[in-house]
């Protein structure tokens, strides 16, 4: 498909640039696929949404603080590194600035010798492979010495990084934030919980998969880059149990619902695994895992309003984006929310 029947006017000031005061009281739009209806809510309102029986995906990774600002060694000129994936070790696979300057053999500090990285492969659209040089533990030092990742559009800093978390983040390992999860917090959790709906977790380290612009006119030509995601033997059970017992599986964020997608497409059930992923969902995919899903409002042209253009219609979704204009919705990962369901 043309990458621009995705396209969309969105006023830069509807950029969310902060988090909501309170995560739960952001916006929400409802939307009835089936009927094709929607409504103007809060998100704390999802309550009244979620049915008994129903049983709500997370995806609990952590955001490192992987933007890391060095010094090239031998001559002194400014670089900066984005930790995306973990390939062995200390060897981890990087979005590099300025790509050009950083060829194997290149050393960068990113503080007085405390960490050190050595250039060891290149890849494409300047992605590099890195070997990190340290004392202690890694992710230590990288707490010392990183920055959380914030997407370029956010130019504000934060004040609390654990806003850039969701309050189940567990495992660390992601270059980016699952945004949608930013809306709940403990106690709605506790009163979903009580409503008597599942909640299980799985993970996906989010990567340039996710955030990686599309840059191909058309969308076939789109190849995304893999993430690792992990579903344990517990979780595996209880999804395929919900599956069996014809109960609504509502995916928090579009990692969840690539995660759930790849696993179950790939082995037609929910299966035990680690592995990565680079599946690409667009309009003409049939859903097989996920019947409901939470999600934040996307960039224009980009992967994510490709899926939920997948699962809602492209048009439809379009529509929905235009009304989330109009109502002066916050865009993108502090901003505001949809609950897409068709039962």
């Amino acid at each position: 498909m043309n990458i621009n029947l995705f396209d969309f006017y969105l006023p830069e000031e509807l950029i969310a640039q902060t988090p909501a005061k309170k995560r739960d009281e952001s916006r929400l739009l409802a939307v009835n696929l089936k009927e094709k209806k929607y409504e103007d809510k809060h998100f704390f309102d999802i309550i009244d949404y979620l049915h008994e029986g129903d049983v709500l995906v997370r995806n609990n990774t952590k955001v490192i603080p992987a933007r890391l600002l060095g010094i090239k060694e031998k001559t002194g000129a400014h670089c900066e590194l984005l930790l995306l994936k973990q390939i062995e070790g200390d060897n981890w696979e990087c979005l590099t600035r300025p790509a050009k300057s950083l060829k194997v053999g290149a050393r960068v500090d990113f503080g007085d010798g405390k960490l050190i990285a050595e250039c060891i492969e290149e890849r494409e659209e300047g992605i590099r492979v890195f070997k990190f040089f340290y004392d202690g533990i890694f992710l230590e030092v990288l707490d010392q010495l990183g920055k959380m990742p914030l997407p370029p559009y956010i130019r504000e800093q934060l004040c609390e990084n654990d806003r850039y978390q969701t309050v189940y983040a567990k495992y660390e390992g992601s270059a980016a934030a699952p945004t949608a999860g930013f809306h709940f917090t403990e106690e709605l959790f506790e009163r979903i919980k009580a409503k008597g709906i599942e909640v299980i977790d799985i993970t996906l380290h989010i990567g340039l998969g996710t955030f990686r612009p599309v840059k191909v006119e058309d969308t076939k030509d789109h190849v995304m880059h893999s993430e690792v995601y992990e579903i344990s033997e517990d979780a595996a059970t209880r999804l395929n149990k919900a599956k069996a017992e014809h109960k609504r599986i509502i995916a928090i964020g579009t990692t969840s619902v690539r995660t759930l997608e790849a696993n179950y497409s790939k082995y037609n059930c929910f299966k035990p695994t680690r592995e990565a992923t680079n599946i690409f969902i667009q309009p003409g995919y049939e859903f097989k895992a996920v019947e409901a899903i939470i999600t934040n409002f996307h960039l224009p042209k980009s992967t994510l309003i490709m899926l939920v253009s997948a699962f809602a219609g492209r048009e439809f979704t379009l529509e929905l984006y235009k009304h989330a204009v109009e109502e002066k919705y916050r865009f993108f990962s502090f901003g505001d929310s949809m609950f897409l369901y068709g039962k």
